[in-house]
């Protein structure tokens, strides 16, 4: 788009601005700590780099847990692609929600194909951030629920490091190391690595990886001379994963059993995922009141999912003519105990179990070779001025952005022959997908923070124009088609869809006192829609009030919200476990969600050195549709009272412990209560409550020495946690883990 590249040409030169500045840009974008969360109107949550070491997880959902509002759909156990919610939106592949690392868009392509199949480590990871309500118009393009952001290490202000080395059940081990240098001419460097291995807790029937294996490397480098008013960094990271996992569950009877058991059919499946990121960023802070900031991204993420989608009943040799049936569908006709395409219950269980061989060609696995590209710059300038006894805090952003994801996958049909999966036929590259979706984005904000006597009010307003497409391509006469000569000759179809939205917010903070305030929001929240042409983007109007309480020892925070849908969107995908066309969206049309979140946080001592912590983190959600929905292949037959898929009603973390100067001991508890899968609730659409306990202790042995332990799962709870994609699916086993950190 011309008026996307013009825009850029005239930002360039600013970018390349003559740099240096203080010891390292800061890459906050909600909160530099949680005390500051007291002027942001709205909910705004930051978990620093102590507490995170304090937690001690690698798993990104179980230190989210601890934040009132989030939700989180449990799939796999260690948060390699988690499924986050904010405020009843989506969980699935945190796909409605903004996710950023250091203030940039981390989703592989955060407008063509948002869906999280790349997510950050959250062990090399410093702060974790959370922003709702008003403030989150400046975080787009996901504002209904809010956005994420994870701070990587920053580059040290004196040279030093740290280490971390821990091993576990499962064959686990976990190491992160990084090393910082300092100059005294402004340069500074760092260096920085995350390993991770396991064999993983779930067990195949007749052998197989269900483990992990991860490899992160990290590469800064910023110049910032003292007294200077500029500043410059450049990083540059590179994650490369393989995991044996599975988009098969189990049956209810099955996971009764055995919950940690996988079928043997899905034996062979494994995703590997490679994703690069550069980032360079510079600042120029000529006044204290006054601030030009510019950040140019490259992200690249390239995967390759080879795992099993379903079965045909009557046999194909050929992968290119596979009628299928999803897994999902056998699975549910088992629970049931109903025939499925003229085969019985007893059948199909004795395919699950590996014992009934199937028909040649039946059984189809696919290669979900992607390729991902999001780029682009975006930049903030901030102005701080007075007018009379009123202080503005001015900042508008803009950011011009691309994304692309890139298709070209493979069906193959294997049969199942005394409990081992067999190729049949390999099939046609790209019978399986062949296209290309594209999304280009204009973003431009403006807020203005304005105090005046005990009042604090945000005055925001968001646009965001957006343009997608996507063009397939079909392989014809058998032939294998090269992706590069793709052409007129062989276009299946084209489709685009354009959007522009305008999202005004307006928060205010009342100062009762010193200790205590309130606050109240109101903004027009929206997310991204698909290319599908016809389908309205999502949008809410959200309302919030809440009250803060701070003193010396303690920390409370109370907010209501209400999210007053005009339209719900879902969206296909094969993470959905719904049998509709991948990439195909839906209108849910008006949904109301309400909630309420509480977070207290104290600690009493009781001598100079002992304290016992405590906080609490609580979180009510009732969410439902206001109207009725014709029989859709992604919503049902939806009538209006009837529930929204995967919204607990009843969410619940507690952690206390006890600290002295030698040593600390910490106990996690969290509830998560059941909820509805679908928004038709029938039988075996329901996930359980339940109840984990996790507990750890540190010693001191020096100032730069300490030694670890950790047991996740305590009491052993082994509930059905999510029926996505295709069956009942655990939580992590119980899992006990020891290890050691040192400074230097």
């Amino acid at each position: 788009m011309s008026r996307f590249a013009a825009l850029a040409i005239l930002l360039l030169p600013l970018a390349s601005a003559t740099v240096a500045e203080e010891a390292f840009i800061e890459e906050m974008v909600i909160v530099a700590r949680q005390d500051d969360a007291k002027i942001i109107a709205g909910g705004a949550h930051h978990i620093d780099a102590e507490a995170l070491k304090r937690l001690g997880y690698a798993d990104i959902q179980r230190v989210i847990g601890q934040v009132p509002g989030v939700s989180v759909q449990i799939e796999d156990g260690y948060g390699l692609r988690p499924n986050i919610g904010i405020r009843g939106v989506a969980t699935e592949r945190s796909a409605r929600i903004t996710l950023l690392e250091d203030n940039v868009l981390i989703a592989p392509a955060p407008y063509s194909a948002p869906s999280a199949y790349y997510f950050p480590t959250l062990g090399r990871m410093a702060a974790v951030e959370v922003l709702t309500g008003p403030s989150a118009i400046t975080q787009g393009p996901y504002t209904i629920g809010g956005a994420l952001n994870m701070l990587s290490t920053p580059v040290p202000n004196e040279s030093g490091g740290s280490a971390l080395l821990e091993f576990g059940q499962d064959s686990t081990w976990r190491l992160h190391a990084h090393y910082g240098l300092r100059f005294a001419e402004g340069f500074g460097i760092l260096l920085e690595t995350h390993q991770w291995r396991s064999d993983g807790y779930q067990r195949i029937d007749r052998g197989g990886d269900a483990g992990l294996e991860v490899n992160d490397y990290t590469f800064k480098l910023s110049h910032a001379p003292a007294g200077s008013d500029h500043a410059i960094e450049f990083k540059y990271q590179d994650a490369v994963q393989v995991s044996g996992q599975s988009y098969l569950g189990l049956t209810d009877a099955d996971f009764s059993d055995r919950p940690v058991r996988r079928y043997g059919l899905s034996a062979l499946d494994s995703i590997e995922t490679d994703h690069s990121q550069i980032i360079l960023r510079y600042k120029w802070t000529p006044a204290h009141s006054f601030g030009i900031s510019f950040t140019l991204y490259d992200n690249r993420h390239e995967r390759d999912w080879f795992k099993t989608e379903g079965i045909d009943f009557d046999g194909s040799e050929r992968a290119d003519s596979f009628r299928r049936t999803s897994w999902s569908s056998v699975i549910r006709a088992v629970n049931l105990g109903q025939q499925l395409a003229g085969v019985g219950a007893q059948q199909l269980q004795a395919i699950l179990d590996g014992d009934l061989d199937t028909p040649k060609g039946s059984i189809q696995i696919r290669s979900n070779a992607r390729e991902y590209v999001s780029r682009g710059i975006q930049g903030e300038v901030q102005k701080r001025f007075d007018v009379g006894e009123t202080k503005h805090g001015l900042t508008i952003g803009v950011r011009i952005h691309e994304d692309e994801e890139d298709r070209l996958q493979r069906n193959s049909s294997f049969s199942q022959r005394s409990g081992s999966l067999v190729l049949d036929d390999l099939g046609i590259l790209g019978n399986a997908g062949n296209r290309l979706q594209t999304a280009q984005a204009l973003a431009v904000f403006i807020q203005d923070d304005i105090e005046y006597g005990p009042w604090r009010i945000t005055a925001g307003l968001r646009y965001e124009e957006i343009e997608q497409a996507r063009t397939r391509w079909e392989i014809r006469n058998g032939r294998t088609f090269d992706p590069s000569a793709r052409s007129d000759d062989n276009l299946r179809d084209q489709r685009e869809n354009d959007t522009q939205v305008w999202l005004p917010g307006l928060g205010a903070i009342y100062s009762v006192s010193e200790r205590l305030s309130l606050f109240a929001g109101i903004h027009k929240g929206f997310s991204a829609p698909t290319n599908a042409p016809g389908v309205k983007e999502e949008k809410a109007l959200n309302y919030e009030f809440g009250a803060r309480y701070r003193s010396a020892n303690l920390r409370a925070e109370f907010a209501w919200f209400l999210s007053d849908y005009d339209n719900l969107l879902g969206v296909c995908t094969a993470s959905s476990g719904t049998d509709c066309n991948v990439g195909d969206a839906f209108n849910g049309d008006a949904v109301t969600v309400r909630g309420a979140e509480l977070t207290v946080e104290m600690a009493v001592a009781i001598a100079d050195r002992i304290e016992f912590p405590l906080k609490v983190a609580y979180t009510y959600m009732d969410g439902e549709f206001d109207t009725n929905i014709a029989d859709t292949d992604f919503f049902g037959d939806v009538r209006a009272g009837d529930p929204i898929p995967y919204m607990s009603s009843h969410r619940l973390n507690l952690m206390t412990g006890v600290r002295h100067h030698r040593w600390e001991a910490y106990v996690s508890a969290n509830f998560v209560d059941d909820a509805c899968t679908r928004a038709v609730c029938g039988a075996f659409q329901r996930t359980e409550a339940t109840f984990v306990l996790d507990v750890s202790a540190t010693y001191f042995v020096s100032d730069r020495f300490m030694l670890f332990s950790r047991v996740e799962n305590l009491n052993q709870e082994q509930e059905i946690v999510g029926r996505q994609p295709y069956g009942a699916r655990p939580n992590k086993a119980r899992t006990a883990s020891i290890g050691v950190r040192l400074s230097f």
